[in-house]
């Protein structure tokens, strides 16, 4: 048999689109003279659809478009995911379901088991687990069919199981010769690799071949990676997607050859394909062309604005340099040679004007009190508005600058450096962000060798670096890792890395305390094991103390 697998990139809600695009992809498999084409979990309305799926009326679409779509596929059977109601005295009102496809009618469905509860999955809210194995024959062979979590829970792979059931063991025991996953399995760092490592033990573990197909593309704070694959009964792989973009790969089980797409080579590579594919996708599915990137010459917002004009063009990116009073002459010339060699558009907007009349007007209010933050922040406003003032007047989303070691501790300022519509780096470790810099520069000087090598500073008072407020970022985001990603005490964190225990706690105690301004955040991208966001969920107003 046949297998085409169509790795394709969905819009939540968008029926038509996404009906369009597997009606594509299932033409050009049959031409290809595939028996069986599969596309991704939830492909036809999207994932996540969150809570649309509690709407009526998104459910009763989903099911009428099936059957639109059932009717439009050429001659072949496809299997493709979406959403249905549940049974009558259901618990949930919807199932996040598989249908097989073929001669215009439904031929079988299948309801996802196991529906995730953790990190930034919620499905437990929203559907309706199935019930038991579903095999159909497909030609002559029986294929078993799961939904992403279902293939996440065997015990050849796993050390401690998240549940009771294993449908990948119920489906082989109930005659499986191939097991076939569909999934919206969403990317982090390393997660390629450990997928597929687990998909090989499923295959040799129960001596049958594993087809995966995974979705591709950014929605909102996710970003899919695709990177489809197959293995053999032995667990030997035989197919590969592309990662991070469309692709259509046809595999016979049988045959010798094999359809193998490369996988980056590093992993600033790929956590820079996955920028560009959720910047890309996060401005395009809302409804924008252009952005706007506040450029201070910086080794961020000059990150940023690399990761956008790769993903949307340079014509579609503007820059806007804000000298202050206390810019320094080298991140003003930094911030235009950076726009240079982008080729985007660049404006300069001088705010010591603003600022001074900000003085002026409280100096009165103000008076007996000494200047502190409070001056500081206000520059970081002037910059906020002066920002929103150009996506108001050109029609431009704004891409906040901010790495995730300033996110974690607070280094940030609420209506300042925070105001846009998508924090592009709000998941990149400081430390990371020069590893992607330097990716950027892998061709040549994009990115000012300056911005690489001056020490970091928001430059808001004389002399400023992040270092009078922060530990050293590797030091940092050492201990943000342990504290947020491997959420460890304190106690273990210094006595892992050799660290000083009261600048844990020091640190500890600034990541609780700024849980208020990145619940005030934009978006961020995901590509940490734990991103800030709808993955980690914590009370804003709350006294416990570790």
């Amino acid at each position: 048999m046949k297998i085409a697998l169509a790795q394709i990139n969905t819009t939540v809600g968008d029926f038509g689109g996404n009906a369009a695009k597997i009606v594509d992809f299932a033409g050009r498999a049959h031409g290809q003279g595939a028996d069986l084409v599969i596309f991704p979990e939830l492909a036809l309305c999207g994932y996540p659809p969150r809570d649309l799926v509690e709407k009526v009326e998104f459910v009763e679409r989903s099911e009428a478009e099936i059957k639109r779509l059932a009717a439009a596929l050429p001659g072949i059977p496809t299997l493709v995911g979406f959403v249905r109601r549940s049974p009558p005295g259901s618990g949930k009102k919807a199932a996040n379901v598989a249908a097989l496809l073929y001669g215009g009618k439904v031929l079988a469905e299948y309801t996802k088991v196991l529906l995730p509860f953790y990190d930034v999955f919620d499905e437990s809210r929203y559907f309706e687990p199935g019930v038991g194995p579903v095999v159909c024959p497909v030609g002559e062979t029986q294929v078993g069919i799961t939904i992403c979590e279902d293939a996440w829970n065997d015990k050849s792979y796993w050390q401690q199981l998240l549940y009771p059931r294993n449908p990948v063991e119920e489906t082989v025991r109930a005659g499986a010769k191939l097991l076939v996953n569909i999934a919206s399995s969403p990317y982090c760092a390393g997660k390629i690799h450990m997928r597929g490592e687990m998909l090989q033990a499923l295959a040799r573990e129960h001596h049958v071949p594993v087809v995966y197909v995974n979705h591709v593309g950014g929605n909102d704070q996710l970003i899919f990676d695709g990177s489809s694959m197959a293995f053999d009964a032995e667990g030997n792989l035989r197919a590969r997607a592309a990662c991070f973009e469309e692709d259509l790969i046809l595999l016979e089980l049988a045959g010798m050859e094999d359809s193998i797409r490369p996988l980056p080579p590093s992993e600033a590579s790929e956590v820079y394909q996955a920028l560009l594919l959720g910047t890309r996708d996060y401005v395009a599915k809302c409804g924008f062309r252009k952005v706007l990137v506040g450029l201070s010459g910086g080794i961020d917002s000059s990150l940023v604005a690399a990761i956008a004009a790769d993903a949307l063009g340079p014509e579609n990116v503007t820059g806007i340099g804000m000298p202050g009073p206390f810019s320094s002459a080298g991140s003003r010339t930094d911030a235009e040679a950076l726009a240079k060699n982008l080729r985007v558009n660049f404006n300069v907007v001088p705010i010591t004007p603003i600022y001074e009349s900000y003085l002026s007007t409280l100096a009165q209010p103000f008076a007996g009190h000494a200047r502190d933050v409070t001056e500081e922040n206000i520059q970081a406003r002037i910059r906020g508005n002066i920002l929103m003032a150009f996506s108001n007047k050109v029609g431009a989303l704004i891409l906040t600058t901010g790495n995730k070691s300033e996110l974690a501790v607070g280094y940030c300022t609420l209506y300042g450096d925070m105001a846009g519509g998508l924090a592009v780096i709000a998941d990149v470790p400081k430390t990371m962000v020069y590893d992607l810099a330097r990716y950027v520069n892998r061709n040549g000087e994009r990115i000012p060798r300056a911005c690489l090598t001056k020490a970091p500073s928001a430059e808001l008072r004389p002399n400023q670096t992040d270092q009078d407020s922060l530990p050293p970022y590797d030091t940092l985001d050492t201990i943000l890792r342990g504290y947020i990603e491997d959420n460890l005490p304190a106690e273990t964190i210094a006595d892992k890395h050799g660290l000083d225990l009261n600048l844990v706690r020091e640190t500890i105690r600034k990541v609780n305390r700024a849980e208020y301004k990145r619940q005030q955040a934009p978006p961020a991208l995901k590509v940490t094991g734990k991103a800030f966001g709808m993955g980690r969920r914590y009370p804003i107003a709350q006294k416990f103390v570790e």
